[in-house]
């Protein structure tokens, strides 16, 4: 689904020649669709970070020294995982600078860079959770995991889904089809990496960071 969305705006820039109709609101069409698709996804996260803080602390039904998320954070580690995400932000502006600029090689490989840099985060969130089941923390183990790897499994989503539309522009560079005139194309793929990026930061000071009662 991903993929063919960015293919279909690439398409669309080809046929037409030039950016989509502008709306009312000055900017285009697609460009208003990811921004209001971006304000229903804050809404989601919302709901499912206010679901963790009620439940974060819950043990559940059985012993009163059953485990949960919080007392197996290896914060060192996830902050280097965070920090590495966020570094994709910066290589995605670059990408994009690039493709301004005309330098196909460079958005290669900067769009490339971006996709592994989100690819090693993900990485480090399957090695986080796998730490965790061996520590006794699955999903249905008690209420409080739950709501862990429910927020945190759906942002890594997001995350995998933002990696597929790196590498579709990737690969359309590579044949050819990404040219300076498909700018918005990458910064609409930019304003979802931007915003799983932010997302982040909330649920990672949200999670971590803020000492349990």
């Amino acid at each position: 689904m991903a993929t063919a969305t960015v293919d279909a705006a690439v398409d669309s820039h080809d046929e037409g020649g030039h950016d989509d109709h502008g709306t009312t609101t000055g900017i285009s069409n697609t460009k208003l669709a990811m921004w209001v698709f971006l304000g229903s996804e804050c809404l989601l996260f919302g709901g499912l970070i206010s679901t963790y803080l009620l439940y974060k602390t819950n043990r559940g039904p059985g012993p009163e020294n059953t485990v949960i998320p919080t007392d197996v954070f290896d914060i060192p580690f996830t902050s280097v995982s965070s920090f590495v995400l966020l570094m994709s932000s910066l290589t995605m502006v670059l990408a994009l600078s690039a493709l301004t600029r005309g330098d196909n090689p460079a958005t290669r490989a900067w769009l490339l860079t971006t996709a592994m840099l989100g690819g090693v985060f993900i990485g480090g969130q399957v090695y986080e959770f796998t730490s965790f089941i061996r520590e006794g923390v699955g999903f249905t183990h008690n209420p409080a995991s739950s709501a862990f790897y429910t927020l945190t499994g759906f942002h890594g989503v997001h995350v995998s889904l933002g990696i597929v539309m790196l590498m579709s522009l990737y690969v359309a560079s590579k044949q050819g089809k990404l040219q300076p005139k498909h700018t918005e194309t990458v910064e609409i793929v930019g304003l979802y990496w931007h915003f799983v990026d932010v997302v982040w930061i909330f649920i990672f000071t949200v999670i971590y960071l803020i000492p349990v009662d």
